[in-house]
């Protein structure tokens, strides 16, 4: 990459990051922890849990930044070339189908909540299906419509979060609302993994964006004061808002912030304008992992939206959790597989790495033992009546993390040997 083009001050990237926090999955993140958490708590979940995310950005956006690379270019050093577009791609292709997925039944379910107040009654599917298909071909053919939305709704929801929550306090005092008392008990380990979850794709290509920045120091900056205020601020409104119209359901929440037609025009504004980025990122995830030709993207994009808007419809919603959950436990120990090859056998040296051509299966199995163990716990957790042992969001990114470094010592061994062998013939 040319230096002239790596000028990125550490401000500007800490408000892309920040700006990715001020969205519908954080406040839904709020209204989760906070359903089965004190408030203080929820707010310790959302610290610690968003100090591991930019523990995370951290490791992975220097990497970027000493190279000049993104990460799915950065990667090839641990998964090969065909390894890491498969790997980094096909994630990055199933978040945004989840995510998609998800807002898509956020935003039916607000449609048919305001329609209802007008009289006209739909089933929440039928919205999710109208919506999912308006996000699809806007993500399609409406550029300047996705900037226009983006213009309005990111204004638009912060204005409507913060009348909220005047609301909120103008009725309740702090302290009546600090005391309050959760039906349900949520172990803290799985807060964290689900705060994890919620921002794992963007922990992992934290590179995409740092790579234009050119001092390593700029990553720690942008991502201590633009992740964590950012996303500590949005679960608390989440939560606040929650326990004040005893209400988890985001819906419900913002259907009584000021009248209907406004809280339920938030919603339907801001999932639009994130939907429309997950449908085109998903497409190019999977042409990229698939090498589908270019001229078939807009089908692809359109497929890949139209998988989400078929979740939305059978309500995938109903298991946020899970789905934060498995994506908390797989997508994390890219990272350690990353780290451990950067920071542990090159030192952090750029002029160590380098690219390995193909598949390079030391790295993609350690990701896939990081990735499949700690998905063990979350996939027992789903089944009733079954004892499943405490989530812990760092098992993934341990075990991938050693396991990269012990394959590696096998790999040189094994190398080694053969070399030997070939002499002594």
């Amino acid at each position: 990459m040319n230096n002239n083009q790596r000028n990125q001050n550490w401000i500007s990237l800490a408000f892309v990051w920040a700006g990715a926090l001020v969205s519908i999955p954080s406040l839904l993140l709020g209204g989760t922890l906070v359903a089965g958490m004190s408030l203080t708590k929820t707010l310790l979940t959302a610290f610690i849990g968003y100090a591991l995310v930019v523990l995370i950005m951290i490791f992975q956006g220097m990497q970027s930044t000493d190279l000049g690379k993104p990460t799915v270019k950065v990667a090839e050093q641990v998964f090969g070339q065909k390894g890491s577009k498969r790997v980094i791609s096909i994630l990055i292709a199933i978040g945004c189908l989840g995510w998609f997925g998800i807002q898509a039944n956020v935003c039916g379910e607000a449609f048919a909540s305001l329609l209802k107040n007008l009289g006209v009654t739909i089933p929440v599917s039928i919205s999710s299906l109208i919506w999912g298909m308006i996000m699809v071909v806007t993500a399609i053919y409406g550029i300047k419509v996705i900037r226009l939305l983006t213009y309005v709704a990111v204004p638009y929801l912060i204005g409507v979060c913060l009348y909220g929550l005047y609301q909120a306090l103008e009725s309740n005092s702090f302290s009546q609302i600090n005391a309050y008392h959760p039906a349900t008990n949520l172990p803290i380990g799985t807060g964290l993994t689900i705060t994890l979850g919620s921002f794992a794709i963007g922990a992992v290509i934290a590179g995409d964006y740092s790579q234009y920045s050119p001092k390593r120091s700029d990553v720690v900056k942008a991502a201590v004061f633009g992740v964590i205020p950012a996303g500590v601020l949005m679960i608390g409104v989440g939560a606040i808002l929650t326990i004040v119209y005893h209400n988890a359901d985001l819906n419900g929440v913002f259907m009584r912030i000021g009248s209907p037609l406004v809280g339920g025009l938030a919603l339907v504004l801001a999932t639009w304008k994130v939907n429309v980025i997950n449908a085109f990122s998903g497409g190019i995830a999977v042409v990229n992992a698939f090498n589908i030709p270019d001229r078939y993207q807009k089908i692809t994009v359109f497929l890949v939206g139209l998988s989400g808007t078929g979740l939305a419809i059978i309500g995938i919603m109903n298991y946020f959790t899970p789905v934060m959950n498995i994506l908390g436990a797989m997508i994390p120990p890219v990272a350690g597989v990353m780290s451990a090859a950067y920071w542990i056998t090159h030192r952090g040296n750029a002029n160590l790495w380098e690219s390995n051509p193909g598949f390079k299966w030391s790295g993609i199995i350690a990701w896939l033992i990081g990735g499949i163990v700690a998905s063990v716990p979350v996939i027992m957790g789903l089944i009733p009546n079954i004892a499943h042992p405490q989530i812990n969001p760092l098992t993934g990114i341990i075990l991938s993390f050693f396991a990269y470094l012990i394959l590696q010592k096998v790999a040189v061994r094994q190398r080694v040997k053969q070399n030997i062998q070939i002499k002594e013939r």
